[in-house]
């Protein structure tokens, strides 16, 4: 008997975020399970001082769509991220961040897109510019006029996390740290096509 294919593989780097995971992986839950698609949760523990580990732990024994690991010692959100991507199993790699400000209920209009793109971006404009700063959103349009410019980009928040993408995406890149905020333009770079929602 051949394992069921796992369709959706959400990707989740997590650093001191026990108070998150729990809430994290119901809303997963509550947003995927309608939708009658197999799905499994990875989460990298980037080596927390918190108990997000043991959280983490705990989670997976009791379910077995969890999946954990976690780093020796602290070695960012990229390293994180691509740990992840790397032990996912899924046709499709969901990438988010485990403090809740990406929604998982936002997962069926990632999908919807993945129907005509290769990648499919989240962005936090919207939600930012209620919560930020002037200082923080001109410093971040202004990274991210500069990358666009340089690389040919149209994406408005390379620094969102929110993305969902084909597991063929990842097949020829190689890992460098930072990498995370470059991913469209890597995607781009293959020949893949990369849309933001």
């Amino acid at each position: 008997m051949t394992a069921a294919i796992t369709q959706l593989s959400f990707v989740i780097p997590c650093h001191n975020e026990e108070a998150n995971l729990r809430p994290l992986v119901t809303a997963i839950r509550e947003a995927v399970e309608p939708l009658r698609l197999s799905f499994e949760i990875v989460i990298t523990d980037d080596c927390s001082t918190d108990n997000s580990w043991n959280t983490l732990k705990a989670l997976a024994a009791s379910d077995p769509c969890i999946r954990g690991q976690r780093f020796a010692f602290n070695c960012g959100q990229s390293a994180a991220l691509w740990a992840g991507m790397k032990a996912a199993r899924g046709q499709y790699i969901i990438t988010l961040d485990a403090d809740l400000q990406n929604d998982p209920r936002d997962v069926p209009q990632f999908l919807e897109a993945l129907r005509q793109y290769d990648c499919v971006c989240g962005t936090r404009v919207a939600a930012r510019s209620q919560g930020d700063n002037f200082i923080r959103i001109a410093s971040s349009r202004i990274a991210n006029w500069v990358r666009n410019k340089l690389s040919g980009e149209t994406i408005s928040d390379a620094g969102c996390c929110y993305r969902a993408f084909k597991r063929e995406c990842i097949d020829n890149l190689k890992f460098f740290k930072g990498m995370h905020r470059f991913l469209p333009t890597l995607f781009k770079l293959e020949g893949l096509t990369v849309t933001e929602i």
